[in-house]
């Protein structure tokens, strides 16, 4: 039987926190105590955001912290072909439509579809795509796209949704109101979420169910705060055929003010801490783990 695998994938767009020492602390552990093996991820698809100085930092923080890695690590930007035949699959299945309005326009038609009451909004408060473009026909989709307009790949979810139904995960940790064992996934809930942009063959959702597959991720250890997104990656995950694995979310390390830790947060940042004098055993005891 093949060990336990185990991810850590921080984005390179920041210096690491206490929250990511805690959730990179826990997976190390997890996989110290299943003789199971530690992967790096590095998520550098924003090209616009992230940079070297921030990968090697996170190098530097987590071996300070003692956490030993396999190598070599993957980095998203070295395989977008990948993304990109994951999201020709989903388009031969007649599931990915292009999206012409920018943020602005979709800003200006939540608020006018508001006058008639509360547009819906997804698990993290952002409102669902309320646009037409899904009804375009297919020469006028291709007119945009040949006038070289900016637009952006969504799902369609409730095509997906058909195609896809009763799906669950298994919760080894706990959801944001203590959801446990099997969870029903409610992917419809984020509506016609972005797959990818005419810039970028890739989104999160789809970037990070693709690279679990081909990692053999058996075990996701991960933050409360994307409890909710598992309910897509859970669809993408059936949609491509792909492995489900295991989920165990996390809790959240807060602020005096009771918000999640940020990177713009320097009083947690790990860099701070330890030049201030901070020790790796005080890191495991300032997020619990002493």
């Amino acid at each position: 039987m093949s060990p336990p695998v185990f991810r850590f994938a921080p984005s390179p767009n920041g210096y690491l926190h206490l929250g990511h020492a805690y959730s990179a602390l826990l997976n190390s552990d997890r996989a110290r105590e299943t003789a199971g093996r530690l992967l790096l991820r590095i998520e550098d698809i924003d090209a616009t955001r992230c940079r070297p100085e921030y990968e090697a930092a996170i190098d530097e923080d987590l071996a300070w912290l003692g956490i030993a890695w396999e190598t070599p690590v993957r980095r998203q930007s070295e395989h977008l072909d990948a993304y990109r035949a994951a999201l020709d699959r989903l388009s031969a299945l007649g599931l990915v439509y292009p999206a012409f309005e920018s943020r602005a326009e979709i800003a200006r038609l939540v608020t006018a579809r508001e006058a008639d009451g509360p547009w819906p909004r997804d698990p993290d408060g952002a409102p669902l795509y309320p646009g037409d473009a899904r009804s375009l026909s297919a020469d006028e989709r291709d007119r945009l796209i040949d006038t070289g307009a900016p637009y952006a790949l969504r799902l369609d979810m409730a095509a997906a949704c058909r195609r896809a139904a009763g799906l669950s995960w298994t919760e080894l940790g706990e959801g944001p109101d203590g959801e446990r064992g099997v969870v029903p996934a409610r992917p419809e809930a984020w509506g016609d979420v972005i797959l990818a942009r005419k810039e970028t063959p890739t989104s999160y959702h789809l970037s990070v169910v693709v690279d679990d597959a081909l990692q053999d991720i058996s075990e996701i250890v991960r933050g409360q705060d994307l409890f909710h997104a598992t309910s897509v990656h859970r669809l993408l995950q059936d949609l491509l055929r792909l492995p489900e694995p295991d989920y165990r979310h996390h809790g959240l390390l807060r602020d005096e003010a009771g918000r999640k830790l940020s990177k713009s947060t320097n009083s947690t940042g790990l860099r701070e801490l330890r030049a201030a004098g901070a020790t790796p055993a005080g890191i495991r005891q300032l997020v619990g783990l002493g």
